[in-house]
Protein backbone atom coordinates (compact mmCIF):
# COMPACT_ATOMS: atom_id res chain seq x y z
CA UNK A 1 0.00 0.00 0.00
CA UNK A 2 1.21 3.28 -1.01
CA UNK A 3 1.90 6.10 1.61
CA UNK A 4 -0.91 8.23 1.06
CA UNK A 5 -3.43 5.36 1.02
CA UNK A 6 -1.72 4.30 4.20
CA UNK A 7 -2.51 7.62 5.64
CA UNK A 8 -6.04 7.78 4.65
CA UNK A 9 -6.64 4.29 5.90
CA UNK A 10 -5.56 5.36 9.42
CA UNK A 11 -7.90 8.10 9.31
CA UNK A 12 -10.50 6.66 8.09
CA UNK A 13 -10.04 3.60 10.40
CA UNK A 14 -9.93 6.38 13.51
CA UNK A 15 -12.72 7.78 12.22
CA UNK A 16 -15.14 5.54 11.12
CA UNK A 17 -13.80 2.38 12.70
CA UNK A 18 -13.93 -1.54 11.14
CA UNK A 19 -17.16 -0.30 8.61
CA UNK A 20 -14.71 1.96 6.99
CA UNK A 21 -12.11 -0.52 6.81
CA UNK A 22 -14.03 -2.94 4.84
CA UNK A 23 -15.02 -0.35 2.22
CA UNK A 24 -11.41 1.32 2.02
CA UNK A 25 -10.18 -3.02 1.11
CA UNK A 26 -12.75 -3.21 -1.06
CA UNK A 27 -11.93 -0.34 -3.13
CA UNK A 28 -8.31 -1.37 -2.90
CA UNK A 29 -8.46 -5.02 -3.11
CA UNK A 30 -11.69 -5.36 -4.73
CA UNK A 31 -11.21 -9.20 -5.84
CA UNK A 32 -11.29 -9.88 -1.83
CA UNK A 33 -14.78 -8.80 -1.14
CA UNK A 34 -17.46 -11.44 -2.21
CA UNK A 35 -19.48 -8.50 -3.46
CA UNK A 36 -16.93 -7.84 -6.37
CA UNK A 37 -17.72 -11.05 -7.52
CA UNK A 38 -21.16 -10.97 -7.33
CA UNK A 39 -22.07 -7.65 -8.66
CA UNK A 40 -19.86 -8.93 -11.78
CA UNK A 41 -21.51 -12.04 -11.96
CA UNK A 42 -25.45 -10.17 -11.86
CA UNK A 43 -23.99 -7.59 -14.71
CA UNK A 44 -22.81 -10.36 -16.72
CA UNK A 45 -26.70 -12.06 -16.27
CA UNK A 46 -28.39 -8.67 -16.81
CA UNK A 47 -26.29 -8.76 -20.34
CA UNK A 48 -27.56 -12.51 -21.18
CA UNK A 49 -30.97 -11.84 -20.38
CA UNK A 50 -31.30 -9.28 -23.56
CA UNK A 51 -30.10 -12.42 -25.83
CA UNK A 52 -33.15 -13.61 -25.55
CA UNK A 53 -34.50 -11.01 -28.48
CA UNK A 54 -33.08 -12.73 -31.47
CA UNK A 55 -31.28 -10.53 -34.00
CA UNK A 56 -33.27 -11.80 -37.53
CA UNK A 57 -32.21 -9.24 -39.40
CA UNK A 58 -30.80 -10.05 -42.93
CA UNK A 59 -26.98 -9.48 -42.69
CA UNK A 60 -26.36 -6.87 -45.43
CA UNK A 61 -22.37 -7.27 -44.51
CA UNK A 62 -20.82 -10.63 -43.03
CA UNK A 63 -17.69 -10.94 -42.17
CA UNK A 64 -14.79 -13.74 -41.48
CA UNK A 65 -11.67 -13.57 -39.22
CA UNK A 66 -9.99 -16.28 -38.98
CA UNK A 67 -7.11 -16.75 -36.80
CA UNK A 68 -4.77 -19.81 -38.50
CA UNK A 69 -3.79 -22.10 -36.00
CA UNK A 70 -5.88 -20.22 -32.79
CA UNK A 71 -6.44 -22.88 -30.81
CA UNK A 72 -8.38 -22.18 -27.73
CA UNK A 73 -5.13 -22.03 -25.41
CA UNK A 74 -4.07 -19.84 -28.08
CA UNK A 75 -6.83 -17.16 -27.49
CA UNK A 76 -6.39 -17.47 -23.63
CA UNK A 77 -2.60 -17.06 -23.84
CA UNK A 78 -3.39 -13.48 -26.28
CA UNK A 79 -5.79 -12.61 -23.73
CA UNK A 80 -3.36 -12.81 -20.64
CA UNK A 81 -1.04 -10.70 -23.27
CA UNK A 82 -2.65 -7.91 -24.35
CA UNK A 83 -3.45 -6.94 -20.83
CA UNK A 84 -0.12 -7.21 -19.91
CA UNK A 85 0.67 -5.44 -22.17
CA UNK A 86 -1.75 -2.83 -20.84
CA UNK A 87 0.09 -3.04 -17.59
CA UNK A 88 -2.70 -5.58 -15.89
CA UNK A 89 -2.44 -8.97 -14.69
CA UNK A 90 -3.89 -10.52 -17.81
CA UNK A 91 -6.13 -13.18 -16.86
CA UNK A 92 -9.60 -10.38 -16.08
CA UNK A 93 -8.89 -8.82 -19.53
CA UNK A 94 -11.12 -8.91 -22.75
CA UNK A 95 -10.47 -9.69 -25.84
CA UNK A 96 -12.62 -7.83 -28.29
CA UNK A 97 -14.11 -11.81 -29.50
CA UNK A 98 -14.51 -12.30 -25.34
CA UNK A 99 -17.09 -9.61 -26.12
CA UNK A 100 -19.15 -11.48 -28.91
CA UNK A 101 -22.33 -13.13 -27.65
CA UNK A 102 -22.19 -16.49 -29.22
CA UNK A 103 -19.79 -19.16 -28.66
CA UNK A 104 -19.84 -22.39 -30.03
CA UNK A 105 -16.90 -25.50 -31.02
CA UNK A 106 -15.86 -26.73 -34.27
CA UNK A 107 -15.07 -29.94 -35.17
CA UNK A 108 -11.78 -29.40 -37.30
CA UNK A 109 -10.94 -32.54 -39.34
CA UNK A 110 -10.43 -33.23 -42.92
CA UNK A 111 -12.10 -36.33 -44.36
CA UNK A 112 -8.77 -38.10 -44.48
CA UNK A 113 -6.93 -36.65 -41.23
CA UNK A 114 -7.75 -36.72 -37.91
CA UNK A 115 -5.47 -33.92 -37.20
CA UNK A 116 -6.01 -31.25 -40.00
CA UNK A 117 -4.29 -28.92 -42.20
CA UNK A 118 -5.00 -25.53 -43.80
CA UNK A 119 -6.27 -26.21 -46.91
CA UNK A 120 -9.30 -28.60 -46.16
CA UNK A 121 -10.15 -26.97 -43.14
CA UNK A 122 -10.57 -23.40 -45.72
CA UNK A 123 -12.84 -25.35 -47.82
CA UNK A 124 -14.67 -26.43 -44.61
CA UNK A 125 -15.73 -23.11 -43.27
CA UNK A 126 -15.88 -21.39 -46.93
CA UNK A 127 -17.09 -23.60 -49.18
CA UNK A 128 -19.03 -25.77 -46.81
CA UNK A 129 -17.92 -28.88 -47.73
CA UNK A 130 -15.46 -31.01 -46.11
CA UNK A 131 -12.56 -32.11 -47.90
CA UNK A 132 -8.73 -33.99 -47.84
CA UNK A 133 -6.12 -32.23 -46.24
CA UNK A 134 -3.74 -30.08 -49.03
CA UNK A 135 -6.37 -29.14 -51.69
CA UNK A 136 -8.48 -26.31 -52.06
CA UNK A 137 -11.61 -25.47 -53.19
CA UNK A 138 -12.54 -29.43 -53.98
CA UNK A 139 -14.26 -31.85 -52.67
CA UNK A 140 -12.88 -34.99 -50.98
CA UNK A 141 -13.40 -36.94 -54.14
CA UNK A 142 -10.10 -34.63 -55.47
CA UNK A 143 -7.03 -36.29 -54.40
CA UNK A 144 -4.33 -34.72 -53.09
CA UNK A 145 -1.46 -33.84 -56.41
CA UNK A 146 -3.54 -35.73 -58.65
CA UNK A 147 -4.62 -33.04 -61.41
CA UNK A 148 -7.04 -35.42 -63.54
CA UNK A 149 -9.33 -35.28 -59.99
CA UNK A 150 -9.76 -31.82 -60.51
CA UNK A 151 -12.19 -31.58 -63.36
CA UNK A 152 -16.19 -31.99 -61.83
CA UNK A 153 -15.03 -31.91 -58.26
CA UNK A 154 -14.77 -28.42 -58.13
CA UNK A 155 -17.22 -26.44 -55.19
CA UNK A 156 -17.74 -22.21 -55.09
CA UNK A 157 -17.12 -20.50 -51.47
CA UNK A 158 -19.37 -18.06 -49.38
CA UNK A 159 -17.18 -15.39 -51.56
CA UNK A 160 -18.44 -16.29 -55.05
CA UNK A 161 -22.07 -16.65 -53.41
CA UNK A 162 -21.98 -12.85 -52.16
CA UNK A 163 -20.33 -11.71 -55.22
CA UNK A 164 -23.00 -13.34 -57.28
CA UNK A 165 -25.30 -11.92 -55.23
CA UNK A 166 -24.31 -8.60 -56.10
CA UNK A 167 -22.39 -7.70 -52.95
CA UNK A 168 -18.56 -6.41 -52.89
CA UNK A 169 -16.14 -8.72 -51.72
CA UNK A 170 -12.39 -8.97 -50.53
CA UNK A 171 -9.56 -10.79 -49.17
CA UNK A 172 -7.28 -9.81 -46.33
CA UNK A 173 -4.48 -12.13 -45.00
CA UNK A 174 -1.45 -11.49 -43.10
CA UNK A 175 0.37 -14.54 -45.69
CA UNK A 176 0.06 -14.91 -49.30
CA UNK A 177 -2.61 -14.31 -51.31
CA UNK A 178 -2.73 -17.46 -52.73
CA UNK A 179 -1.80 -19.36 -49.28
CA UNK A 180 -4.39 -22.16 -48.64
CA UNK A 181 -6.85 -19.60 -46.40
CA UNK A 182 -7.40 -17.75 -48.82
CA UNK A 183 -7.14 -19.80 -51.48
CA UNK A 184 -10.41 -21.62 -51.21
CA UNK A 185 -12.34 -18.44 -51.25
CA UNK A 186 -11.89 -18.62 -55.10
CA UNK A 187 -9.47 -21.44 -56.49
CA UNK A 188 -10.16 -25.05 -56.98
CA UNK A 189 -6.77 -26.86 -56.77
CA UNK A 190 -5.61 -30.21 -55.65
CA UNK A 191 -2.40 -29.00 -54.19
CA UNK A 192 -2.26 -26.29 -51.68
CA UNK A 193 1.22 -26.11 -52.87
CA UNK A 194 1.01 -25.05 -56.48
CA UNK A 195 1.62 -21.08 -55.78
CA UNK A 196 2.67 -20.46 -59.28
CA UNK A 197 3.33 -22.72 -62.42
CA UNK A 198 7.10 -22.39 -61.38
CA UNK A 199 6.08 -24.80 -58.40
CA UNK A 200 3.96 -27.19 -60.07
CA UNK A 201 4.69 -30.50 -61.60
CA UNK A 202 5.01 -30.57 -65.31
CA UNK A 203 2.41 -33.92 -66.35
CA UNK A 204 -0.30 -31.17 -63.96
CA UNK A 205 0.43 -28.39 -66.42
CA UNK A 206 0.13 -30.90 -69.43
CA UNK A 207 -3.24 -32.02 -67.80
CA UNK A 208 -4.69 -28.63 -67.66
CA UNK A 209 -4.43 -27.85 -64.31
CA UNK A 210 -3.49 -23.85 -62.86
CA UNK A 211 -1.49 -22.39 -60.44
CA UNK A 212 -3.50 -20.62 -57.45
CA UNK A 213 -2.24 -17.56 -58.32
CA UNK A 214 -3.96 -17.67 -61.77
CA UNK A 215 -6.91 -18.60 -60.42
CA UNK A 216 -7.02 -15.54 -58.86
CA UNK A 217 -7.13 -13.58 -61.14
CA UNK A 218 -9.29 -15.48 -63.38
CA UNK A 219 -11.88 -17.38 -61.21
CA UNK A 220 -13.24 -14.39 -59.62
CA UNK A 221 -11.95 -11.57 -61.69
CA UNK A 222 -13.88 -9.29 -60.11
CA UNK A 223 -12.75 -9.49 -56.49
CA UNK A 224 -13.20 -6.01 -55.53
CA UNK A 225 -9.87 -5.89 -52.22
CA UNK A 226 -6.98 -7.76 -52.20
CA UNK A 227 -4.31 -7.50 -49.94
CA UNK A 228 -1.48 -9.66 -48.37
CA UNK A 229 1.60 -10.54 -49.34
CA UNK A 230 2.86 -13.03 -52.56
CA UNK A 231 3.93 -10.87 -54.93
CA UNK A 232 6.39 -13.16 -56.50
CA UNK A 233 4.31 -15.64 -57.62
CA UNK A 234 2.78 -12.85 -59.75
CA UNK A 235 5.35 -12.15 -61.91
CA UNK A 236 7.42 -13.82 -65.12
CA UNK A 237 10.52 -15.91 -64.21
CA UNK A 238 13.85 -14.25 -62.71
CA UNK A 239 11.59 -10.51 -62.58
CA UNK A 240 13.75 -8.62 -59.71
CA UNK A 241 11.44 -7.99 -56.53
CA UNK A 242 10.34 -4.20 -56.39
CA UNK A 243 11.50 -3.74 -53.07
CA UNK A 244 14.29 -6.44 -52.73
CA UNK A 245 15.68 -5.72 -56.59
CA UNK A 246 19.02 -7.60 -55.48
CA UNK A 247 17.52 -10.23 -53.67
CA UNK A 248 17.04 -13.32 -56.14
CA UNK A 249 15.20 -15.08 -53.52
CA UNK A 250 12.40 -12.78 -54.23
CA UNK A 251 12.36 -12.54 -58.42
CA UNK A 252 9.32 -13.72 -59.75
CA UNK A 253 8.92 -17.37 -60.24
CA UNK A 254 6.07 -17.92 -63.16
CA UNK A 255 7.26 -19.90 -66.31
CA UNK A 256 4.30 -19.05 -68.45
CA UNK A 257 5.97 -15.64 -68.68
CA UNK A 258 2.61 -13.67 -67.24
CA UNK A 259 2.80 -10.88 -65.36
CA UNK A 260 -0.32 -10.81 -63.64
CA UNK A 261 -0.24 -7.70 -61.70
CA UNK A 262 -0.02 -5.86 -64.69
CA UNK A 263 -2.50 -7.82 -66.74
CA UNK A 264 -4.92 -6.69 -63.61
CA UNK A 265 -3.75 -2.93 -63.20
CA UNK A 266 -4.87 -2.74 -67.43
CA UNK A 267 -8.16 -4.99 -66.53
CA UNK A 268 -9.08 -1.91 -63.75
CA UNK A 269 -7.17 1.23 -64.90
CA UNK A 270 -10.84 2.80 -66.30
CA UNK A 271 -12.67 1.11 -62.95
CA UNK A 272 -11.18 3.31 -60.18
CA UNK A 273 -8.73 0.38 -59.90
CA UNK A 274 -5.32 0.78 -57.70
CA UNK A 275 -2.24 -1.07 -56.91
CA UNK A 276 -0.15 -0.55 -53.81
CA UNK A 277 3.05 -2.44 -52.82
CA UNK A 278 4.12 -0.54 -49.82
CA UNK A 279 2.23 0.84 -46.96
CA UNK A 280 2.45 4.40 -47.48
CA UNK A 281 0.61 4.13 -51.00
CA UNK A 282 -2.30 1.83 -49.36
CA UNK A 283 -2.73 5.05 -46.86
CA UNK A 284 -2.66 7.42 -49.32
CA UNK A 285 -5.74 6.07 -50.91
CA UNK A 286 -9.13 7.69 -50.52
CA UNK A 287 -11.08 4.72 -50.30
CA UNK A 288 -14.17 6.54 -51.63
CA UNK A 289 -12.08 7.23 -54.62
CA UNK A 290 -11.33 3.50 -55.12
CA UNK A 291 -13.73 0.34 -56.14
CA UNK A 292 -10.87 -2.01 -56.96
CA UNK A 293 -7.94 -2.43 -54.85
CA UNK A 294 -4.92 -5.17 -55.15
CA UNK A 295 -2.23 -4.65 -52.43
CA UNK A 296 1.13 -6.86 -52.34
CA UNK A 297 3.21 -6.29 -49.64
CA UNK A 298 5.76 -8.58 -49.35
CA UNK A 299 7.21 -11.38 -51.78
CA UNK A 300 6.03 -14.02 -49.52
CA UNK A 301 3.75 -13.58 -46.37
CA UNK A 302 4.09 -10.22 -44.81
CA UNK A 303 6.59 -10.18 -41.56
CA UNK A 304 5.67 -10.47 -38.29
CA UNK A 305 3.98 -7.91 -36.48
CA UNK A 306 6.65 -7.65 -33.58
CA UNK A 307 9.32 -7.43 -36.62
CA UNK A 308 7.18 -5.06 -39.57
CA UNK A 309 8.61 -2.44 -40.89
CA UNK A 310 5.93 0.43 -39.77
CA UNK A 311 7.02 2.52 -43.01
CA UNK A 312 6.65 -0.33 -45.52
CA UNK A 313 4.42 -2.95 -44.52
CA UNK A 314 0.52 -2.15 -43.09
CA UNK A 315 -0.90 -3.90 -40.18
CA UNK A 316 -3.54 -6.22 -40.33
CA UNK A 317 -5.70 -3.70 -38.53
CA UNK A 318 -4.59 -0.84 -41.20
CA UNK A 319 -5.78 -3.01 -44.23
CA UNK A 320 -8.82 -4.10 -42.57
CA UNK A 321 -9.76 -0.50 -42.61
CA UNK A 322 -8.94 0.25 -45.75
CA UNK A 323 -11.14 -2.46 -47.09
CA UNK A 324 -14.22 -2.13 -45.33
CA UNK A 325 -14.36 1.51 -46.43
CA UNK A 326 -14.02 0.33 -49.84
CA UNK A 327 -16.35 -2.58 -49.57
CA UNK A 328 -19.21 -0.63 -47.12
CA UNK A 329 -20.09 1.33 -49.99
CA UNK A 330 -21.74 -1.06 -52.13
CA UNK A 331 -25.57 -0.85 -51.27
CA UNK A 332 -25.60 -4.12 -51.60
CA UNK A 333 -23.52 -4.80 -48.45
CA UNK A 334 -20.22 -6.69 -48.81
CA UNK A 335 -18.37 -10.31 -47.86
CA UNK A 336 -14.84 -10.45 -46.05
CA UNK A 337 -12.67 -12.64 -45.49
CA UNK A 338 -10.04 -11.52 -43.03
CA UNK A 339 -7.32 -13.90 -42.04
CA UNK A 340 -4.76 -13.53 -39.19
CA UNK A 341 -2.34 -16.06 -40.98
CA UNK A 342 1.46 -16.13 -39.20
CA UNK A 343 -0.19 -16.97 -35.83
CA UNK A 344 0.42 -20.77 -37.70
CA UNK A 345 3.73 -19.71 -38.37
CA UNK A 346 4.71 -18.72 -35.04
CA UNK A 347 3.67 -21.42 -33.08
CA UNK A 348 5.39 -23.95 -36.53
CA UNK A 349 8.69 -22.65 -35.23
CA UNK A 350 7.97 -22.46 -31.86
CA UNK A 351 7.89 -18.92 -31.42
CA UNK A 352 5.29 -18.17 -29.44
CA UNK A 353 5.86 -14.66 -28.68
CA UNK A 354 5.32 -14.05 -32.66
CA UNK A 355 2.33 -15.95 -32.78
CA UNK A 356 0.74 -14.88 -29.08
CA UNK A 357 1.21 -11.47 -30.74
CA UNK A 358 -0.25 -12.10 -34.19
CA UNK A 359 -3.38 -12.99 -32.37
CA UNK A 360 -3.20 -9.65 -30.49
CA UNK A 361 -3.43 -8.00 -33.88
CA UNK A 362 -5.96 -9.76 -35.30
CA UNK A 363 -8.20 -8.79 -32.19
CA UNK A 364 -7.14 -5.09 -32.97
CA UNK A 365 -8.55 -5.72 -36.48
CA UNK A 366 -11.48 -6.89 -35.12
CA UNK A 367 -12.03 -4.07 -32.48
CA UNK A 368 -11.66 -1.98 -35.64
CA UNK A 369 -13.84 -3.53 -37.71
CA UNK A 370 -16.27 -2.86 -35.42
CA UNK A 371 -16.11 0.30 -35.29
CA UNK A 372 -16.56 0.62 -39.08
CA UNK A 373 -19.70 -1.68 -39.02
CA UNK A 374 -23.11 -1.91 -36.75
CA UNK A 375 -24.45 -5.58 -34.99
CA UNK A 376 -28.03 -4.85 -36.55
CA UNK A 377 -26.86 -5.41 -40.12
CA UNK A 378 -23.40 -7.04 -40.27
CA UNK A 379 -22.85 -10.77 -38.77
CA UNK A 380 -19.03 -11.12 -38.02
CA UNK A 381 -18.17 -14.38 -37.20
CA UNK A 382 -14.21 -15.48 -35.81
CA UNK A 383 -13.17 -18.44 -35.71
CA UNK A 384 -9.83 -20.73 -36.52
CA UNK A 385 -9.33 -23.93 -38.81
CA UNK A 386 -7.01 -25.43 -36.23
CA UNK A 387 -5.24 -25.65 -33.34
CA UNK A 388 -1.88 -26.23 -32.09
CA UNK A 389 0.11 -28.44 -29.71
CA UNK A 390 0.88 -25.41 -27.47
CA UNK A 391 -0.26 -24.62 -24.20
CA UNK A 392 0.58 -23.05 -20.99
CA UNK A 393 0.55 -23.95 -17.08
CA UNK A 394 2.96 -25.18 -14.20
CA UNK A 395 0.94 -23.48 -11.40
CA UNK A 396 1.89 -19.92 -12.00
CA UNK A 397 0.35 -17.15 -9.79
CA UNK A 398 -1.60 -14.47 -11.10
CA UNK A 399 -0.57 -11.93 -13.26
CA UNK A 400 3.13 -14.07 -14.38
CA UNK A 401 4.51 -13.05 -17.18
CA UNK A 402 3.18 -15.41 -20.10
CA UNK A 403 6.19 -15.88 -21.31
CA UNK A 404 8.31 -16.28 -18.36
CA UNK A 405 9.18 -19.61 -15.82
CA UNK A 406 6.68 -21.70 -14.11
CA UNK A 407 7.24 -20.41 -9.63
CA UNK A 408 8.79 -24.22 -9.25
CA UNK A 409 11.71 -26.23 -10.75
CA UNK A 410 10.90 -29.95 -11.91
CA UNK A 411 10.58 -32.26 -9.11
CA UNK A 412 12.81 -34.65 -11.86
CA UNK A 413 15.59 -32.75 -13.25
CA UNK A 414 15.41 -30.17 -10.91
CA UNK A 415 15.51 -27.35 -13.55
CA UNK A 416 13.20 -24.50 -14.11
CA UNK A 417 10.67 -24.43 -17.05
CA UNK A 418 8.85 -21.83 -18.91
CA UNK A 419 4.77 -21.53 -18.45
CA UNK A 420 4.73 -21.97 -22.36
CA UNK A 421 5.47 -25.57 -23.49
CA UNK A 422 4.98 -27.53 -26.74
CA UNK A 423 3.54 -30.72 -27.54
CA UNK A 424 6.42 -31.15 -29.84
CA UNK A 425 8.73 -28.54 -32.36
CA UNK A 426 11.45 -27.60 -32.80
CA UNK A 427 12.28 -26.33 -28.85
CA UNK A 428 13.41 -29.46 -27.76
CA UNK A 429 17.34 -29.27 -26.93
CA UNK A 430 19.65 -31.07 -25.15
CA UNK A 431 22.89 -30.01 -23.15
CA UNK A 432 25.17 -32.99 -22.08
CA UNK A 433 22.35 -35.37 -22.56
CA UNK A 434 19.92 -33.54 -20.03
CA UNK A 435 17.16 -30.87 -20.87
CA UNK A 436 18.75 -27.23 -21.47
CA UNK A 437 18.34 -25.26 -18.16
CA UNK A 438 15.87 -22.02 -19.52
CA UNK A 439 17.54 -19.24 -17.32
CA UNK A 440 20.45 -19.84 -19.09
CA UNK A 441 19.07 -18.00 -22.24
CA UNK A 442 16.57 -15.27 -22.85
CA UNK A 443 12.81 -16.96 -22.90
CA UNK A 444 11.33 -13.85 -23.27
CA UNK A 445 13.20 -12.51 -26.60
CA UNK A 446 10.80 -12.35 -29.37
CA UNK A 447 12.35 -15.93 -31.23
CA UNK A 448 12.85 -17.75 -28.36
CA UNK A 449 11.76 -21.23 -29.05
CA UNK A 450 10.05 -22.90 -26.06
CA UNK A 451 10.53 -26.14 -24.66
CA UNK A 452 9.34 -29.03 -26.38
CA UNK A 453 8.41 -32.76 -25.59
CA UNK A 454 9.12 -34.66 -29.21
CA UNK A 455 12.06 -32.92 -31.14
CA UNK A 456 10.74 -31.79 -34.78
CA UNK A 457 11.83 -29.27 -37.23
CA UNK A 458 8.32 -28.16 -37.36
CA UNK A 459 6.10 -28.22 -34.88
CA UNK A 460 2.75 -29.75 -35.51
CA UNK A 461 -1.53 -28.68 -35.74
CA UNK A 462 -3.52 -29.91 -32.80
CA UNK A 463 -6.61 -31.98 -33.44
CA UNK A 464 -8.95 -30.33 -30.61
CA UNK A 465 -11.85 -28.38 -31.52
CA UNK A 466 -11.86 -24.76 -31.96
CA UNK A 467 -13.87 -21.70 -30.89
CA UNK A 468 -16.83 -20.10 -32.88
CA UNK A 469 -17.06 -16.19 -31.89
CA UNK A 470 -20.17 -14.38 -33.36
CA UNK A 471 -22.53 -11.34 -33.25
CA UNK A 472 -25.05 -9.91 -35.10
CA UNK A 473 -27.84 -11.33 -37.56
CA UNK A 474 -28.72 -14.79 -37.19
CA UNK A 475 -25.19 -15.24 -34.70
CA UNK A 476 -27.29 -17.81 -32.29
CA UNK A 477 -27.53 -20.24 -35.46
CA UNK A 478 -23.87 -20.81 -34.15
CA UNK A 479 -24.01 -22.42 -30.97
CA UNK A 480 -22.98 -26.25 -29.70
CA UNK A 481 -20.95 -28.19 -31.11
CA UNK A 482 -20.81 -28.14 -34.16
CA UNK A 483 -18.65 -29.41 -38.32
CA UNK A 484 -16.60 -26.69 -39.34
CA UNK A 485 -18.42 -26.95 -42.96
CA UNK A 486 -21.83 -25.83 -41.32
CA UNK A 487 -19.89 -21.87 -40.84
CA UNK A 488 -20.63 -20.95 -43.96
CA UNK A 489 -24.02 -21.99 -44.33
CA UNK A 490 -25.19 -20.17 -41.32
CA UNK A 491 -23.42 -16.92 -42.90
CA UNK A 492 -25.32 -17.58 -45.97
CA UNK A 493 -28.09 -18.08 -44.51
CA UNK A 494 -28.33 -15.25 -42.55
CA UNK A 495 -27.16 -12.88 -45.28
CA UNK A 496 -29.83 -14.07 -47.73
CA UNK A 497 -27.28 -15.56 -50.40
CA UNK A 498 -25.92 -19.14 -51.96
CA UNK A 499 -28.47 -21.57 -51.44
CA UNK A 500 -30.82 -20.48 -48.17
CA UNK A 501 -33.15 -17.95 -49.52
CA UNK A 502 -36.47 -19.62 -49.08
CA UNK A 503 -36.77 -17.84 -46.04
CA UNK A 504 -35.69 -14.43 -47.40
CA UNK A 505 -37.95 -11.41 -49.43
CA UNK A 506 -36.90 -11.42 -52.96
CA UNK A 507 -35.37 -8.18 -53.17
CA UNK A 508 -31.82 -7.95 -51.95
CA UNK A 509 -31.10 -6.36 -48.63
CA UNK A 510 -35.07 -6.01 -47.09
CA UNK A 511 -35.16 -7.21 -43.66
CA UNK A 512 -36.69 -10.70 -42.89
CA UNK A 513 -40.40 -11.55 -42.14
CA UNK A 514 -40.02 -14.14 -39.72
CA UNK A 515 -39.53 -11.62 -36.66
CA UNK A 516 -42.35 -9.70 -37.30
CA UNK A 517 -45.86 -10.34 -36.49
CA UNK A 518 -48.21 -12.27 -38.96
CA UNK A 519 -50.58 -9.60 -39.68
CA UNK A 520 -47.55 -7.09 -40.45
CA UNK A 521 -45.60 -9.37 -42.54
CA UNK A 522 -49.17 -9.82 -44.45
CA UNK A 523 -49.51 -5.83 -45.13
CA UNK A 524 -46.15 -5.55 -45.90
CA UNK A 525 -46.09 -8.62 -48.30
CA UNK A 526 -49.73 -6.54 -50.05
CA UNK A 527 -47.92 -3.33 -50.22
CA UNK A 528 -45.04 -5.42 -51.63
CA UNK A 529 -46.88 -7.33 -54.46
CA UNK A 530 -49.01 -4.16 -55.27
CA UNK A 531 -46.02 -1.68 -55.05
Amino acid sequence: MSAPALRIFVSCVIICGQTCKHVFLWLVEPEKHPDFWKEWAQRTLKNALTLQDLNKNVAKNIILFLGDGMGVPTVTAARILKGQMSGQSGEETQLEMDKFPYVALSKTYNTNAQVPDSAGTATAYLCGVKANEGTVGVSAAAVRSQCNTTQGNEVTSILKWAKDAGKSVGIVTTTRVNHATPSAAYAHCVDRDWYSDGDMPTEALQSGCKDIARQLFENIPDIDVIMGGGRRNMYPRNTPDVEYPGDKKHNGTRKDGRNLVGEWIDRVKDKKGYYAWNRKDLLSLNPNNVDYLLGLFEPADLPYELERNKETDPSLTEMVDVAIKILRKNERGFYLLVEGGRIDHGHHEGKAKQALHEAVEMDRAITRADLLTSIYDTLTVVTADHSHVFSFGGYTPRGNSIFGLAPTVSDIDQKPFTSILYGNGPGFKLVNSTRENVSTVDYEQNNYQAQSAVPLRMETHGGEDVAIFSKGPMAHLLHGVQEQHYIPHVMAYAACIGQNKDHCRTNSGSPSLSHISPTLALLLAVKWLLC
